[in-house]
């Protein structure tokens, strides 16, 4: 290992300060003012609410880039907007896209497309217009991001608050998924290129590895609402932190699926802490629900999931005899 690679990398070090993010995002809300809803934003319209959430592919991109393949990114767009949806206990409908780009490219723009069209045949929901744009002096690149729209009858939406008591099924991640490719991407480059051959079976290079497409779990707001699911949590940046968005409680991880071997990759080329690991990574499990114990073995038994843990009056997230 050379001297670089001694060195212990953390999120921040290699460019995003999830602290400084969060409080900049604070300063956004505090100024526009707060709306109701946390993973996604809810209009009463009625009988029913309108859903509505954002978000983009972040520095994945930029793998994208170096292979030259932008076939899956679309995926990971529309993942990311609909799971923040399903964790509110709301079905996506519909999505609109916002494609940036320095210079005007048929080539990449085709395999964006192709996967959003990917995405949205999976999510189950329709593509409904977007937007791109040519900003040579304000995009070096591309940037991609959308906005999906949800509905759901208000008494089908979760209450949104774990109880204590409450058991956790997990469900598994395909991978990286599109958080914290930041420090990914410079632990995955010290000693590598993104062409190299990946040293473990599951993919032939580290780009591959770095590009598989987040997962969609909208097929889980079925069955979840059929076992009264009190709250749900899309385990995106913030790694396992993200469960005390169900409340200010402790939960206990006893029983977590095994992190996919790219986790193993950057850990070890990063020289990254098993608490930084799980503080910016899903680390195997990309989506965790909140519900009564009785309801969360039928639950996982119904779906793909399995019990892996249990929430506790107190704070903090535990998992693999860490405490975050």
């Amino acid at each position: 290992m050379n001297e670089d690679a001694e060195e212990e990398l953390t999120y921040a070090e290699s460019g995003v300060d999830i602290e400084a993010s969060e409080a900049a995002t604070a300063a956004l809300v505090g100024a526009v003012g707060e709306s109701e809803g946390d993973y996604a934003g809810l209009l009463d319209i009625g009988d029913r609410y309108l859903a509505l959430a954002t978000d983009g592919v972040g520095t994945k991109l930029l793998v994208a880039e170096a292979l030259g393949d932008y076939s899956t990114v679309g995926i990971d767009c529309i993942a990311m907007n609909v799971n923040d949806l399903v964790a509110a206990g709301v079905r996506p409908v519909a999505f609109v896209d916002y494609l940036a780009v320095d210079t005007p490219d048929e080539t990449f723009a085709e395999q964006v497309g192709t996967g959003l069209a990917a995405g949205a045949a999976e999510a189950d929901i329709e593509l409904v217009g977007g937007e791109t744009a040519v900003m040579p002096e304000v995009v070096k690149g591309l940037d991609l991001a959308g906005t999906v729209a949800g509905l759901a009858a208000k008494d089908a939406i979760f209450p949104a608050e774990a109880e204590p008591g409450d058991a956790l099924v997990g469900f598994r991640s395909s991978g990286i998924h599109s958080n914290g490719l930041t420090l990914a991407r410079t632990a995955a480059t010290r000693n590598h290129e993104y062409t190299d051959e990946y040293p473990f079976d599951d993919y032939d290079t580290v780009g591959e590895a770095l590009l598989e497409p987040t997962k969609i779990y909208t097929h889980l707001l079925d069955p979840m609402r059929e076992h009264d699911v009190h709250a749900a949590a899309h385990v995106t940046g913030g790694g396992w932190t993200n469960l005390e968005r169900m409340g200010d409680y402790r939960y206990e991880i006893d029983d977590a699926f095994e992190p996919q071997s790219v986790f193993e990759f950057i850990q070890s080329e990063g020289n990254v802490s098993d608490e930084e690991m799980h503080r910016t990574f899903n680390m195997g499990t990309g989506f965790v629900a909140a519900l009564a114990p009785d309801d969360a073995e039928a639950l996982a038994d119904a779906t793909d999931g399995r019990v892996v843990g249990h929430v506790e009056e107190g704070e903090g997230v535990s998992v693999r005899g860490l405490e975050l």
